[in-house]
């Protein structure tokens, strides 16, 4: 969905290159504007734990707290409100968490007249569950692909037939795996590989924090991957609505991910709300609203998506929920020095960036 160069052209001479931006309060939520703000990077948290800042951060905290988001503006018809850094023209939000709310407050923001997001980048920074098999905890993950894992038929396992591996098969299909594939209606989104290349290329040799209390999760692991110190690494993302755990749903994600990505992609993340984001930005593209090529989805490990040996999946997601998970002050801190990183590598250099994504490819 790359756009012309014409097109990127007249953005540059959009309203709001020619009009001073609103200040708080000169529109409202709803509501026509005519000086919009321009908007050159979203950054887009999904939950934050408590307040805002002074208590144990989630993934909005630290965003708020370092940057200069000195404009707070409201968003009624989202989940939290807005954010603005004016130096950077950053704005920064939290969708709530799962598809539903990501998917809305996508939209909600991308249709609000309040803002010029037609040459904004989204930086979606949001915690996930690793595949141990790739990555450790703390990692930050640059997503390749976005696969859904909502949409299909599944049926108990306990009455699925004698030859099938999973009780879960796609729409349109009639066993699970069928081939050829279906074509996508949703369940797959392939991400700009040149801009993901490109950041990845800026965040690669960053040295991760490695939190106390990481390396002794880390350690009772067997894979060689998971006993890492935390890297900047990329892989495919599984978006789904359940929190799921424990190897056999490991082993089904792989597949599942293998399947929709033609054996393109590999699983290491898994969390819920990014093919809502990436579809809404979809339509958002349609309208001219948004450049669905501009989108970047990093995950970081709170946790991994299976139990260590000699633990069962119940009783260790049982227990990583309990104490809030063992990476997850890790994994935040990823995300923003990752994230961040990438975001002062995209707005050093605005007048090239603003008219088409960066590409390392």
């Amino acid at each position: 969905m790359m756009r012309p160069l014409l097109f990127a052209l007249a953005t540059l001479l959009s309203a709001s290159a020619f009009a001073a931006p609103f200040s708080p309060g000169d529109c409202q939520p709803g509501g026509p504007c005519s000086t919009p703000l321009e908007v050159r990077a979203v950054v887009v948290t999904l939950f934050e734990i408590g307040e805002d800042e002074g208590d144990r951060p989630g993934e909005f905290q630290l965003w708020k707290t370092r940057g200069n988001f000195s404009v707070t503006l409201p968003f009624p018809q989202g989940h939290h409100e807005l954010v603005y850094d004016p130096e950077r023209k950053v704005l920064a939000m939290v969708t709530g968490i799962g598809t539903m709310k990501s998917t809305a407050n996508i939209m909600a923001l991308g249709l609000d007249a309040r803002f010029d997001l037609t040459r904004a980048y989204w930086l979606v920074a949001g915690i996930a569950g690793i595949d141990p098999a790739d990555a450790s905890l703390g990692s930050a993950v640059w997503s390749t692909y976005v696969v859904d894992g909502d949409l299909g038929h599944e049926i108990d396992a306990r009455e699925m037939p004698e030859d099938w591996a999973y009780p879960y098969f796609p729409r349109r299909a009639s066993t699970p795996y069928a081939t050829p594939r279906p074509p996508s209606e949703g369940e797959i989104f392939v991400l700009n590989d040149g801009l993901r290349n490109w950041a990845y290329a800026q965040t690669k040799d960053l040295t991760l924090p490695d939190l106390p209390g990481m390396a002794e999760a880390r350690a009772v692991y067997a894979e060689p991957a998971a006993k890492r110190p935390p890297f900047v690494l990329k892989g495919a993302h599984l978006a789904a609505m359940t929190f799921w755990h424990g190897a056999l749903m490991n082993d089904w994600a792989n597949h599942w991910v293998a399947y929709w990505s033609e054996g393109k992609g590999n699983f290491v993340t898994s969390a819920m709300e990014d093919s809502g984001t990436a579809q809404a930005l979809t339509y958002l593209d349609r309208l001219g609203k948004a450049d669905y090529d501009r989108l970047m989805v990093l995950r970081a490990a709170s946790n991994y998506t299976t139990p260590p040996p000699g633990v069962t999946p119940a009783d260790n997601l049982l227990s990583e929920r309990s104490s809030g998970y063992s990476g997850l002050l890790g994994a935040v801190e990823s995300l923003y020095l990752v994230g961040n990183t990438v975001l002062e590598a995209l707005l050093a250099d605005w007048p090239k960036h603003a008219v088409a994504p960066p590409s390392a490819d």
